[in-house]
């Protein structure tokens, strides 16, 4: 059940992630807002995951003289908009609309059901 979200921190994640007492618990940092964003949307494809999951991910400060990190780019959806057009416009391909939909799952349960006014992290 937690081999998803698991699979998803290899790499990024400095800590530990382990099942103990029938929980998942992530104890650690990573790099980047991002990063830690891309570990909690795994969190929560766990369907009980408020439940099941004890998170204290922090991002690690920038090292010295090192390039602050980009501001997150955001849209805020207008009338007629499609994830699809969105993606094509700031991802350069219609079919990178999922990757869009991965970076909003905390705001978004259908690709296909956006609407006017939210306003959408890109990827």
């Amino acid at each position: 059940m937690y081999a998803y979200a698991i699979q998803t921190a290899k790499g990024k994640f400095d800590g530990s992630a382990e099942e103990r007492d029938g929980k998942l618990h992530f104890k650690g940092s990573v790099a980047t807002e991002a990063e830690k964003n891309e570990i909690w949307t795994a969190i929560k494809t766990i369907p009980t995951w408020q439940n099941d999951i004890v998170a204290d991910i922090t991002v690690r400060p920038a090292a010295a003289g090192s390039a602050p990190a980009a501001a997150p780019r955001t849209y805020t959806v207008k009338p007629g908009d499609t994830l699809s057009k969105i993606a094509k416009e700031f991802l350069g391909s219609a079919g990178a609309y999922l990757k869009i939909f991965a970076a909003n799952q905390d705001q978004l349960t259908d690709p296909d059901k956006i609407k006017p006014g939210q306003v959408l992290r890109i990827p």
